[in-house]
């Protein structure tokens, strides 16, 4: 692939400076920001997200904030998830559909106040979204886009370099909670949450002017932890069947069809935008789903376009995100599979950039 020319559209982080003194080796763009996928290589950044701590530059998980007394009521627009019961201190992970209950978004809601909210986004242009339905509907809130940029601490240590840098009172932060702690006089939410499944935290640091401060005072204090700058690996992601918006699902796909049912609450989320939409989908259920596909053989390539999953000479899905496992010694992918073969275990076969492969639909993924 040819480089990609950088330019003031293509945003640095408050945190590019330490980035690219780590070694740095490939980007991605994300929200119009820089995202960096690999340090030494995959495979070793890899291993060691497993075994140690990595600091990761998330600053393009862009914040929508909703202030104002009408904030609630547009999170709840937004989301088929029922949003009634969160307390503010809370993280809810929350699809975001249009008015067919196609995906706009998978983000992390954060509720500071019932009157101040973060939307912690994945690629895509939301917050255009949400000031068009704020707009629409003429409600009394600022929609806008915060000077917040999350820093990521994962990895099994992860709880041990946070407490150095922010005290052992981060150690009680439940799952998908937050607290606000202090850093050189600036008090920041931190949460327990992470694209990862190896556990960790999300700083959101508000001020572009600490992120360096914050950048250097974890590297120093994880020195003997091994720390090391990292970012979201793209083989431990599809082992855990994190999605990703964009290559995963996009708004062609219902939260159904990516198994986030669950987090659809369609009979109480009253005021959501597809809610009429999402009762039908909920009713019918889906014709086609997200699963876990292992596809047999050596190394496959990396997975920039999608691969269609065949049944003989009938197309029954694609594969969307696909890695070799060192860990579990074999290729793991993400599809979308037809419901005729999304049961677990159903023998399909892949076509690879390479030729066609085995490969077998599974329910779960690998971790």
């Amino acid at each position: 692939m040819a480089l990609i020319s950088p330019s003031r559209r293509l945003r640095r982080t408050p945190f590019s400076e330490g980035v690219e003194a780590a070694g740095v080796k490939a980007y991605t763009i994300y929200n119009h920001m820089l995202l960096p996928t690999v340090f030494r290589s995959v495979e070793e950044d890899y291993h060691h997200l497993k075994e140690a701590v990595q600091v990761w530059d998330v600053s393009c998980e862009r914040q929508v904030e909703l202030r104002g007394p009408d904030a609630a009521r547009l999170m709840q627009m937004l989301t088929p998830r029922d949003l009634r019961g969160m307390l503010a201190g809370r993280c809810f992970y929350v699809p975001i559909v249009d008015e067919t209950g196609g995906m706009l978004n998978d983000p992390v809601a954060v509720k500071l106040a019932e009157d101040r909210w973060w939307i912690s986004i994945a690629d895509s242009d939301l917050l255009y979204w949400v000031k068009g339905i704020a707009n629409g509907y003429r409600l009394d809130v600022l929609v806008d886009e915060p000077d917040v940029s999350p820093l990521a601490v994962q990895g099994p240590k992860a709880d041990e370099l946070m407490a150095r840098v922010f005290g052992d009172a981060v150690r009680d932060i439940r799952f998908f909670r937050f607290g606000w702690f202090e850093f050189q006089g600036r008090s920041l939410v931190v949460a327990r949450s992470g694209y990862s499944k190896q556990g960790g935290f999300e700083i959101y640091v508000e001020g572009s002017d600490i992120g360096m401060p914050l950048w250097q005072a974890l590297m120093e204090a994880g020195r003997d932890l091994d720390v090391h700058a990292g970012c979201p690996n793209g083989i431990e992601r599809v082992e855990g069947g994190l999605l990703s918006y964009g290559n995963d699902m996009n708004d062609d796909n219902t939260p159904h069809e990516c198994g986030l049912g669950r987090f659809c609450d369609t009979q109480t989320a009253i005021g959501c935008m597809g809610r009429d939409a999402l009762l039908r989908v909920a009713k019918e259920g889906p014709i086609q789903q997200i699963r876990a596909i292992e596809i047999a053989g050596d190394k496959v390539p990396g997975c920039d376009r999608v691969w269609p999953v065949m049944a003989g000479d009938k197309r029954v899905g694609q594969v969307t995100s696909a890695a070799w496992s060192p860990d579990f010694k074999t290729n793991v992918a993400i599809g979308m599979v037809r419901m005729t073969h999304w049961d677990d275990r159903t023998a399909v076969q892949v076509a690879t950039p390479e030729g066609r492969r085995d490969a077998v639909v599974y329910e779960k993924f690998w971790a």
